[in-house]
């Protein structure tokens, strides 16, 4: 069991359905523990230190957020069948800052702001604050306002797609899937699930829904389910695989053993995670971090899109 995949996500939540897919592309078995859609979730907070977003990998006492961070795991541990089954991975995980970023802000502006007075305030609230900053509520309502507009700008990509797919192609880069099908697919399924026009939008693109297909049938491995008591367990009585490394290249002088604080770029309201740094590099950051019910567990985060501070 410790170093069995358990990832922490709740089903209606669209990143995690773009962990669940990765999964299914790799043909991983997982077990899944379901956590709360609103804050407060104590169970997975007390592994983060903090960090509440949608989904957390753990494996044993490694604890990964963000879904760049799981896939990034993932292939290291797990290389066949790759991510990347054409010859340019860093390509890939480009094309990843624009679908995990602007293409998915888009997304929530169209749900979020399509749903309008109909969102549970709580939920309007948590996800307002937490994709769209402090002002959030003038976020919301710009958002339905705009929503011809912000459909336009999503058109424009998708035309691009289906261009791409009409030769007949199974997926976005040829006969085998890869990480950038299931980074544009979280969209697609958030937009059809989420969104009243959603279906009818994705209408107009034939190749790309017979794509959607395609992921789908992919699934999610295979996946069982795990009480948070037990997660919580298997961590304490685990030990982290990280290795201590460090970057001589780190712009911001970080190297093992600093204490430090980590949290998203954007202000959405979050508690930054508190712990010391065990591993570094362009594109990932590990921190140790002491739980009283827990002991140790090492926390990673991408370094892409988070901000570290160095603590006094």
């Amino acid at each position: 069991m410790v170093t069995d995949i358990i990832l922490h996500n709740y089903p209606q939540s669209p990143v995690a359905e773009k962990a669940r897919i990765a999964f299914g592309i790799k043909g991983l078995a997982w077990h899944s523990v379901e956590i709360p859609r609103l804050a407060p979730k104590p169970n997975l907070t007390k592994l983060t230190g903090g960090y509440r977003r949608t989904p957390v990998m753990q494996i044993g006492a490694d604890i990964y957020c963000d879904s760049q961070c799981i896939l990034d795991e993932l292939e290291r541990r797990f290389p066949s069948p790759t991510f990347f089954p054409t010859s340019d991975p860093g390509l890939h995980w480009l094309l990843s800052r624009w679908t995990d970023g602007q293409m998915f802000d888009q997304a929530v502006k169209i749900v979020l702001g399509s749903a309008g007075d109909a969102l549970p305030k709580d939920f309007a609230q948590d996800r307002g604050r937490l994709y769209l900053g402090p002002d959030w509520a003038a976020g919301l309502k710009a958002a339905g306002e705009a929503l011809p507009h912000l459909a336009s700008q999503m058109r424009g990509p998708f035309t691009w797609m289906n261009d791409q797919l009409s030769d007949g192609r199974a997926f976005l880069l040829g006969d085998a899937p890869g990480a950038i099908d299931a980074q544009v697919y979280h969209v697609v399924w958030f937009l059809r699930g989420r969104w009243e026009q959603g279906p009818t939008f994705l209408s107009e693109f034939p190749a790309l829904e017979r794509w959607e297909s395609n992921v789908t049938q992919l699934g999610h491995g295979t996946v069982q389910e795990m009480a948070p008591e037990t997660a919580i367990k298997i961590a304490a009585e685990a030990n982290s695989t990280t290795q201590t490394a460090d970057d001589p290249f780190d712009p911001q002088g970080l190297a093992p053993g600093m204490r430090v604080t980590i949290s998203p770029d954007l202000d959405g309201g979050e508690q930054p995670v508190d712990g010391t740094v065990k591993a570094l590099s362009a594109s990932n950051i590990a921190v140790d971090r002491e739980d009283p019910d827990i002991g140790t567990v090492c926390v990673h985060f991408p370094r892409i899109g988070y901000k570290v501070e160095v603590l006094s």
